[in-house]
């Protein structure tokens, strides 16, 4: 028996057969017809998409038990018309909730009622909006107390509705960003009293408690001591393409100041509604190519009081605090005991044979996408941008690779996140992925008891640690595996431009171990690699790398760490110098996506 095809267009009807002629309206009609055949299949079935955008009323959600995967050795395909080729149609899979009833004030911002919605982003024509903020911190002299925080300005006072407002901390540790809400504001004619959202207040005051003695400080440091930037009040709102969202008596109202040539009734205005666009279960032999993601909300911070940070996409939402003793002339830091990953507005779990390519996610409001526990998964040619969060998470999973993807202007709400993370996973690839423009790490593989055999291989990293520190390019911590051949491998990478100060290009912490760097570039890092790190790494090799800095402690590491074979470039001339060596030519020439010319 041939493919199975149905189609599907936004000029169709659900209660068509979906034909070519006579396609279905939606990607739920659609499933529902592929669940029906997929018992008895004896070729692919596929279904494909004319150009459109679907505003998704709930998730797809994909699960093997209602008949969702592959069977008898044959696939389900989701894809758009024409893929792969000059005429490949534009797909929009959306979870947004297009906003109407405007009207302009006398101030030129526009207002709009917006009922439960508390969107924390915006689009505007297909371009992304910006939360209003102010990133002067809170104005006067400033007291951290029990409860918040006073100020000898009466400036706050007269921010309307501040039950909305959030503070921004970045780097309250190095390497995490913080974002705390505010309950209240009061005051009187000298001063203002700011008092935070509980529990969350309390809680950061227990996950950020810390002591810092390094370069010879006094161990002093408070991360929450005042806030670096406010978001998401109209007071705000001075600048074009910004947006506020307040309480009315009615529910919310959205607030926006348009740019110069935007009107009320043309300008299309977008606000994500659903926190899961396309969700999985235990789905095989499933292909989805070709489509853009767009428009998912995350209300995590707003339902808890804030996002507390720690590293990664690992954040405190539960639980205890557990005490990090970093060493007497170091200091300690608290983490969080029961860690909470950060979710994703794409999500798989339990997959297996699974393929997602040349799809484009954008726009979304948590991270992009998150393979769980799964096996055979191909993540190929995608492009991720926009993103509130992460744009790849893997976590225990078996046999994914990553692939030729392209990652930039990710982790734009929750700086401490990722491009590609990937935890305690077995024989995971990452390969030829172009990551740049990016606030902390590109490319970080996190150890443990399940983690093995990863191969970070020919990726292309710029541009990385543009906001937040004490990360790099590419980032491993703990063991890898029990020996150098089960290890993770770390080859070919070319890491350019590692931009905030105490940062590494190739940054091995945290107790690694079992992990061979091999022939990678660095260029333009603090320093390309560290070899002092607590608890200390073990069983770690650098070796056939180029870098432009000696590394401190090059010529005394530690026991089983090997340092061997690398070459110092000029700093300032090391573009040509590294094209003048066949091995560092080399390296560039398969560094990042292939199939591109460059």
């Amino acid at each position: 028996m041939p493919e199975i095809r149905f189609f599907v267009s936004s000029d169709g009807r659900d209660d068509w057969s979906g034909t070519a002629d006579q396609p279905f309206a939606t990607p739920k009609a659609a499933q529902e017809a592929v669940r029906a055949v997929t018992a008895g299949m004896t070729g692919d079935v596929i279904v494909t998409f004319t150009a459109g955008v679907h505003h998704l009323e709930e998730p797809l959600a994909f699960d093997d038990a209602l008949g969702d995967s592959g069977m008898n050795g044959f696939r389900v395909i989701y894809q758009v018309h024409g893929y792969g080729t000059p005429d490949q149609a534009e797909v929009e899979v959306s979870g947004g909730r297009v906003i109407t009833g405007w009207t302009a004030g006398d101030d030129g911002v526009w207002t709009a009622p917006i009922g439960d919605l508390a969107p924390r982003r915006l689009t505007i024509d297909g371009h992304p909006a910006t939360r209003a903020a102010s990133k002067d911190g809170l104005p006067g002299s400033v007291t951290k107390t029990a409860t918040g925080y006073v100020t000898d300005s009466t400036e706050p006072q007269s921010w309307p509705d501040p039950s909305g407002l959030e503070f921004v901390y970045p780097g309250v540790y190095p390497w995490s960003e913080a974002r705390l809400a505010v309950a209240s504001i009061s005051g009187d004619a000298s001063s203002s009293t700011i008092t935070m959202a509980q529990p969350a207040f309390d809680h950061a005051k227990s996950l950020y408690d810390s002591k810092w003695y390094g370069a010879g400080g006094d161990g002093t440091w408070d991360g929450l001591a005042a806030p670096s930037v406010l978001e998401n009040n109209v007071a705000f709102l001075t600048e074009p393409g910004t947006f506020a969202v307040s309480t009315g008596p009615a529910g919310h109202v959205l607030h926006y100041r348009p740019r110069p040539g935007e009107e009320i009734g043309k300008t299309r205005v977008v606000a994500p509604a659903l926190e899961t666009l396309v969700s999985g279960q235990g789905v095989h032999d499933l292909v989805l190519r070709g489509f853009t993601f767009t428009d998912a909300a995350w209300s995590g911070p707003t339902r808890t009081g804030g996002y507390l940070h720690y590293h990664g996409n690992a954040r405190h939402e539960r639980g205890e605090f557990q005490k990090i003793d970093l060493g007497a002339d170091v200091g300690y830091v608290h983490v969080p005991a029961e860690p909470v990953q950060l979710p994703a507005n794409v999500s798989l779990t339990s997959a297996r044979r699974v393929t997602l390519e040349g799809n484009h996610f954008t726009r979304l409001g948590a991270g992009a996408l998150l393979i769980e526990d799964g096996i055979d998964v191909e993540i190929r040619a995608n492009v991720f941008d926009e993103i509130s969060g992460s744009g790849i998470a893997v976590h225990t999973s078996t046999r994914v690779s990553v692939e030729d993807n392209l990652v930039h202007h990710i982790a734009t709400e929750y700086r401490g996140s990722p491009a590609v993370l990937v935890v305690e996973s077995e024989e995971t690839t990452v390969a030829h992925n172009e990551i740049h423009d990016v606030p902390h790490n590109g490319i970080v593989i996190t150890g443990g008891e399940r983690a093995s055999g990863s191969q970070v291989i020919s990726n292309l990293v710029e541009r990385s640690m543009g906001k937040l520190m004490d990360g790099g390019g590419i980032y491993l911590s703990a063991p890898q595996g029990s020996s150098f051949a089960g290890g993770a491998m770390v080859r070919g990478n070319v890491i350019r431009d590692v931009l905030t100060s105490y940062n590494f290009g190739l940054y091995a912490d945290y107790g690694a171990a079992w992990i061979t760097v091999l022939g990678n570039i660095v260029h333009r890092a603090d320093t390309p690699i560290v070899l002092q790190v607590g608890p200390p790494m073990e069983n770690v090799a650098f070796i056939g790398n180029f870098w432009d800095v000696l590394p401190d402690g090059y010529d005394t590491p530690p026991e089983t760490v090997t340092v061997a074979g690398n070459t110092l470039l000029p700093k300032e001339s090391f573009d040509e110098a590294i094209k003048a060596v066949p091995a560092g030519a080399d390296i560039l020439a398969r560094a990042g996506r292939r199939g591109l010319r460059r």
